[in-house]
Formats: C-alpha cells, sequence, structure tokens
C-alpha cells in the first residue's frame, strides 16, 4: 500500500504565499510517484489535524517562521510523525543567521563581518562603514533587505516605518560585492553550483520569485577551483549545524580579492523553495534526478530525531 504523505503548506509567515506554491507542486509530484497525498494549508490546529489524519509521512513544504526554525519539527516528534529536511536544532540555528554564523566560523566555513543592532540605531547612523547590508537575521526570502551603498550619506529610514511588521533587532552585514553563488546538498552529496544573475538591485523576492526575475547559470561560470570549494563549503555548512536530507547554502564571490577572490558563506537553507522557479529542482535535475525523484528521495529520507 502506498504511503500517506501529508504535505504541510501555506502557514503564516511572510513566506505563505511560496509556501503554499512549493507545497502544491510538492504535492502533484508526489501524486505523480504513486503517493497517496494530502495537502494541508497549516493553521494552528495543526496538531489535532495531523493527530486525526495520523499520515505515515510529512513533507514539511512550509517556508520561514514555524516551518523552517525547529518549530514545527518539535511538533513533529512530539507526535512521532516522521517528517523531511532537518530537525529542530539544525532548523532553529539555520534560522538565526547570527548563530549560524557563529558555527560555521568555527567549523572553517568563511563569513563576512556584522553586527545586530535595534532598529532605531541602525536608522540613526551608520553602525557599520558602507557598503553594507541590513536584513532580518531570523526570517527568509530576502523579505525586509536593504543595501546601503559606498558613500550614502544616511541609512535606511525605511526601517523606521509606523507599518513596519519586522523585529526590532537586524542584522547588519558588511556587504560583498561581485557574483551570488549557490550549492544544495541532498544527503551527503553536494550537487551543482548555480551563478544567480539578476537586473533587479539584488536576489530580492522578485527575483526568487517572479518569472523571468532572475538568470540561473547552470553551471556556474567559475574556475574549477572555486566551483569546488562552493561544493566543499556547502557540505561543511550542511554538517556543521547537522542539517538531514535537502539544504542549499549561499554565497558571495568576489573574484577581485586575489588570486582566488574572497568567497564567503551568506546563509544556509533547510527548507529550500520547491517551485518551478527555485534552485534546488534545477540543481537536482542537473545532477539527474526529476522532480518527482527528488521529492520521493525526500519522503523515503524522512524520519524523527532529526
Amino acid at each position: 500500500m502506498a504511503k500517506h504523505v501529508a504535505v504541510l503548506k501555506g502557514g503564516w509567515s511572510h513566506e505563505r504565499e511560496v509556501s503554499l506554491s512549493s507545497g502544491g507542486e510538492c504535492a502533484q509530484a508526489l501524486r505523480n510517484a504513486g503517493y497517496e497525498v494530502t495537502e494541508i494549508d497549516v493553521k494552528r490546529d495543526i496538531a489535532s489535524v495531523l493527530g486525526e489524519l495520523k499520515p505515515d509521512v510529512v513533507f514539511n513544504a512550509l517556508h520561514g517562521r514555524f516551518g523552517e526554525d525547529g518549530t514545527i519539527q518539535g511538533l513533529l516528534e512530539i507526535l512521532g510523525i516522521p517528517y523531511t529536511h532537518s530537525g529542530v536544532l539544525a532548523s532553529s540555528v539555520a534560522m538565526d543567521k547570527h548563530q549560524a554564523k557563529v558555527m560555521f566560523k568555527s567549523a572553517g566555513v568563511p563569513v563576512t563581518d556584522h553586527v545586530i543592532a535595534t532598529r532605531d540605531a541602525i536608522a540613526r547612523s551608520h553602525v557599520m562603514a558602507p557598503p553594507y547590508v541590513v536584513k532580518p537575521y531570523n526570517d527568509g526570502s530576502s523579505v525586509n533587505v536593504f543595501i546601503v551603498k559606498e558613500g550614502q550619506e544616511h541609512p535606511p529610514q525605511e526601517i523606521l516605518r509606523t507599518d513596519w511588521d519586522g523585529d526590532e533587532e537586524l542584522m547588519v552585514e558588511r556587504f560583498i560585492p561581485g557574483r551570488e553563488l549557490t550549492c544544495a546538498v541532498m544527503g551527503d552529496v553536494a550537487l551543482g553550483v548555480i551563478e544567480i544573475v539578476t537586473d533587479l538591485a539584488f536576489y530580492n523576492y522578485e527575483a526568487k520569485y517572479v518569472s523571468g526575475g532572475s538568470r540561473h547559470e547552470l553551471p556556474a561560470q567559475v574556475s574549477p577551483k572555486i566551483y569546488e570549494k562552493v561544493q566543499k563549503m556547502s557540505l561543511m555548512a550542511h554538517a556543521a549545524l547537522g542539517c538531514r536530507g535537502v539544504s542549499r547554502s549561499d554565497f558571495r564571490y568576489d573574484p577581485r580579492g586575489g588570486d582566488d577572490g574572497e568567497l564567503v558563506c551568506l546563509e544556509i537553507n533547510t527548507q529550500p523553495g520547491m517551485t518551478k522557479t527555485s534552485l534546488v529542482p534545477e540543481l537536482a535535475a542537473h545532477a539527474g534526478h526529476s522532480f518527482e525523484e527528488l521529492v520521493s528521495w525526500m519522503v523515503e529520507d524522512a524520519s524523527c530525531n532529526r
């Protein structure tokens, strides 16, 4: 009898719409692969819903807070339902970009300098010499991100707007010019390396999820040495946090800094997007895995105690 898979999607984070898209596409691919699938738009009663449904496996297609920060993972551990992606600790640490960078640095993965400061302090004066990036340290999809360019006189004042829906503390991170590279890990294997090219200010929400917002060059046109270094660092980042299943690590590469340039890891995504424009399905396809094979592998890899 086919496994009954509950696909969790939606939720109430900033990334709800992306999650609905990811979940819907994963659910259809799992049906095509022969699984019995129930799609669940996650609400606050998710524990009772799953308790009644009693699926064999949960495919976690949630993005952002609650779905990606160890919270839903802890609930699934309590319910004893095997689930995909990383476990409680790895999910929690990865979602906190400050803590993740501490772990990366201790594991030998290079990162860029940063400070954590309040909205008020950041808006009042430069807390770091420009150029720098202001962003949430525990949210995703490039929501509420601002780039302060070299020579810019004032910090971003938008973070003081009255309808601000982010946190009071933000990360201010040294801006690394150059190229955007990303690499996925599937199990214990690093897949290919993509360069993300966009005509927008940076790889923001629109670039990620709007058709035509960015171009993906696969394989990335970098030297074999840098290509292999990105793969190696992705595996190191995945292992440093104890990630499971599929993860995706994002990098900035400035080729100007000497022979090898400067390559830094920005963050790791434990719940990477799974839409038609998403990077992980593209990387998996490049490695010879169809979308159906990818999501099936994730279901078969699911477990508790992750």
